[in-house]
């Protein structure tokens, strides 16, 4: 994809300040997902880094990345696997904490949801510090998953989240 999409995603972006709390600047991908034409270049940039891999799951984390995940793993012909926070999964889950910046918080998975030696693609809507991340890594990892790449439609590369995938490779398209 060129840079002149890439930059129309860019001004898409919209950035909301003190949000969720203050002091945060919020990058909201609404505009994004209200434009057809920008949603399908977003998804475009997922699966032009997918294409020729042997990918078994794209696997997403709740819930923006539900969109983009659900969205690629459709166009790929694999499976889709959400991962949620704690208590939101209806059968036996593998559970993994993280750390925030004012405490703990848990990401599951189904037990069942990636098998041993499957190859998996991770797609979320922004990378900043990397906990939820990593925590959808652990879990992947500990069924048996072979964590191919993460990848985000965002990076906050000031916040450092990519350490906290490694050896991971990180792929994002638009860095803040």
């Amino acid at each position: 994809m060129g840079s002149h999409a890439l930059e129309k995603l860019r001004a898409a972006v919209r950035d909301v300040p003190d949000f969720p709390k203050k002091g945060i600047l919020f990058k909201d991908i609404t505009p994004v997902l209200n434009d057809p034409i920008l949603f399908r270049a977003s998804i475009d940039l997922f699966l032009e880094r997918c294409r020729g891999k042997r990918i078994d799951k794209i696997v997403g984390i709740d819930a923006r990345g539900f969109l983009f995940g659900s969205t690629v793993a459709y166009e790929l012909g694999v499976g889709f696997v959400p991962i949620r926070k704690r208590g939101k999964l209806p059968y036996k889950t593998e559970i993994a904490k993280y750390s925030l910046e004012y405490g703990e918080a848990e990401m599951e998975m189904h037990v069942d949801a990636v098998m041993a030696g499957e190859c998996v693609v991770l797609v979320d809507d922004l990378l900043a510090t990397g906990g939820t991340s990593a925590a959808a890594a652990v879990l992947i990892r500990k069924a048996g998953g072979h964590l191919l790449e993460a990848q985000f439609l965002i990076e906050l590369e000031f916040l450092h989240g990519r350490k906290q995938l490694e050896p991971t490779p990180v792929t994002s398209f638009l860095k803040y």
